[in-house]
């Protein structure tokens, strides 16, 4: 059974927990003896399988169970034991004839049980990784308050005066015991209360080193001087674009209409070409967005300054505005840019474009690349549920000869996955977010899991009947590239939802790294989820990084040289696809099995549900990075932070925030 299989059978255990020790007190609040007997035997086997599920669970790490080891499972095991201490004898009696059933402390005690049970569950959801001792003590301040309130509702008027003749002396006048201790439990959860609160706003740190050296007094260096390359490499040429953006009626191949954000009106927007050792120069100009914009290479290891990152690298274009972006195409391979103001609606609305760097004559002259003749950039978005393909609706159709070597550079730039099937040819995935595998092999009958920002480079030769590229599973829309000049001929496409995914961690050979990743300098941990927490200021059910939402999430800092290994960890039940901006990173282990095929490395890669990845890179790019969930709505709801160079600066207020207001 996999991790979030785990989680969420846990999940149901704890809340069959909550509804058995609730109805065990509700049939001891109505005195029906018998079947509270059996309700509390059954909360008492649920409690024991809770701590089974935890158990196991626990074997797939710490991060999926602190929160129920440390308080959950303690609070119900205290809580249920009192309970049925108090309560268990009475009802056996009575369900021998000897009794009456239990006392009001007795379901008072019950209740607490189902508050406590309640309370572990809650925990889990609202507060999730890492627990604090003040998330835990107004946890159980909560517990308690939930008791006193209870003992106060059920308690007749009469023992509030008197409990069976046994009474204490306060300033002279008799209190009853009940109430004494009401007044004593009550200050024991202000008390609590208090602390948790206090303790709460206790300042806390802005800065993770990852067991390395903090700060130094090195010179500082900003962003704004992090700039690229004012001239190509010798042979190389210099590739402008002027680049508009504006809203605009873009009328798809199917005829629909969609209100988009365009660059020069157009979805995707113009497609940036190089080769490599161009200088690339973009002018970007803002005609009426309002929320501003600005132009992310990803996968694209830029000089900082050029990054695109409003807040961080530069200010926003605000309407009427421009800036211009320069950099060197030193990195062969498919990438893309888009928008990363406001982005989790800009790139959805359509402000995203490809850029793809070739190689020069003469270098990678093996690269089957060099000899291809049908080269197809193929991004994958959707507007309003509809699959666009290299912005064409429905089918699309491409001439190909046979025998003639082909290349799908298939772009991911939504916010989910995709999965993609190749039909009626064998094939090889040659690259991965822009950077080519070692040895990889030939693979047909096989699904692929295309991750958000990620990219595949699918080669193969061109056999003489039609091949079919199908998203999602939609055997009538797609891609179909038929043989030129042969008769018109239907791709056969069998039902796709059977295929097994193609695992890249085994995929290719091995080969040698340009770093041992086990001799790490920093290793941080990345713990996903869902919980309450601040995000630009407010308080949000936000999507968090180690229990806080962006800005809060303390900064990775990192120095120039440093071999920096992350573990990601996901304990909600969506899927992240994690990006790194500036550096690619060499992925490790996935659940804790070693990658075994070629080096991967890769920009953007999927934590699914209960999965915990570790990956690795060397730190050569200076400057303040991003690093955040690539499905943008999750990055605008506070899954964002900052890798941050020892030394360097930025003049740009140095947040990117979660919000328009703020720069996402």
């Amino acid at each position: 059974m996999n991790t979030s299989l785990l989680i969420v059978l846990d999940h149901v255990v704890a809340l069959l927990g909550v509804a058995a020790w609730s109805g065990a007190g509700v049939t001891l609040a109505l005195r029906r003896t018998r079947p509270a007997l059996a309700v509390l035997v059954a909360a008492v086997l649920v409690a024991l399988a809770r701590v089974v599920s935890v158990s196991v669970l626990a074997g797939r790490g710490w991060w999926f169970v602190q929160e129920k080891v440390l308080l959950g499972l303690p609070m119900l095991g205290v809580a249920g034991a009192v309970a049925v201490l108090l309560v268990g004898p009475r009802l056996l009696a009575a369900w021998r004839g000897r009794g009456d059933g239990a006392s009001v402390g007795g379901v008072v005690s019950v209740f607490t049980a189902a508050y406590a049970a309640l309370a572990g569950l809650v925990v889990t959801f609202l507060v999730g990784y890492p627990l604090t001792v003040s998330k835990a003590l107004i946890t159980i301040s909560l517990v308690g308050a939930g008791a006193l309130l209870t003992a106060r509702v059920l308690a007749p008027a009469a023992e509030e005066t008197a409990d069976a003749g046994v009474a204490l002396a306060l300033e002279g006048r008799p209190i009853s015991r009940r109430r004494f201790l009401g007044w004593t439990g009550g200050a024991a959860v202000v008390t609590a209360a208090g602390a948790g609160t206090g303790l709460s706003f206790l300042p806390t740190e802005s800065v993770a080193t990852g067991g390395g050296p903090g700060r130094t007094s090195r010179a500082a260096v900003s962003v704004a001087d992090l700039r690229g390359s004012g001239s190509p490499a010798p042979g190389g040429t210099v590739q402008r674009q002027l680049l508009t953006a504006k809203k605009a009626t873009v009328r798809l191949a199917s005829g629909r209409e969609i209100d988009a954000w365009t660059y020069n009106g157009e979805v995707p927007g113009p497609a940036i070409t190089a080769t490599r050792g161009d200088l690339i120069e973009v002018r970007l100009r803002n005609a009426d967005i309002d929320d501003g914009v600005s132009l992310h290479w990803h996968g694209y290891d830029v000089p900082c300054g050029e990054d695109g990152v409003p807040g961080l690298t530069q200010p926003a274009v605000r309407p009427g505005e421009e800036f211009v972006y320069r950099f060197r195409a030193d990195q062969v391979g498919t990438y893309w840019y888009h928008t990363h103001y406001a982005s989790h609606v800009g790139v959805r609305k359509g402000l995203y474009g490809t850029l793809v760097v070739k190689p020069r004559d003469g270098q990678r002259a093996d690269s089957p690349a060099a000899a291809e003749q049908v080269d197809l950039t193929l991004p994958v978005h959707t507007f309003a549920g509809a699959v666009v393909i290299a912005g064409r609706d429905g089918r699309t159709e491409h001439p190909a000869p046979p025998g003639a070597p082909v290349r799908l550079r298939l772009i991911n730039t939504d916010s989910n996955p995709h999965r993609i099937v190749l039909a009626g040819t064998p094939f090889r995935v040659a690259a991965v977010d822009g950077r080519d595998l070692n040895q990889p092999g030939e693979v047909r009958d096989v699904a692929l899991h295309l991750p958000a920002g990620g990219r595949y480079d699918l080669v193969f030769r061109m056999p003489d009947t039609p091949v079919a590229l199908v998203v999602d599973g939609d055997r009538e829309g797609g891609l179909r590239l038929v043989p030129a000049g042969g008769a018109p001929a239907e791709a056969r496409i069998e039902d796709t939802a059977g295929l097994p995914e193609l695992d890249l961690l085994r995929y290719g050979a091995p080969a040698a790294l340009p770093f041992d990743p086990r001799r790490a300098d920093r290793r941080f941990t990345m713990v996903l989820d869902r919980g309450v927490a601040m995000v630009d200021g407010r308080p949000a059910y936000a999507q968090t990084v180690n229990g806080r939402g962006h800005p809060s999430i303390p900064d990775q800092l990192v120095a120039e040289g440093d071999i920096v290994q992350f573990t990601v960890v996901n304990r909600s039940l969506e899927t992240h696809p994690w990006h790194l901006h500036g550096h690619p990173v060499l992925i490790l282990s996935r659940d804790g099995t070693p990658s075994t095929g070629s080096p991967l490395w890769v920009d953007t890669f999927d934590v699914r549900p209960g999965e915990t990845w570790k990956v690795a890179f060397r730190a050569t790019n200076p400057g303040l990075w991003m690093n955040h969930c690539h499905n943008l709505p999750h990055a605008d709801q506070g899954m964002m932070l900052q890798l941050r160079y020892d030394g360097v600066t930025t003049p740009f207020g140095g947040s990117h925030g979660g919000s328009s207001s703020h720069g996402h």
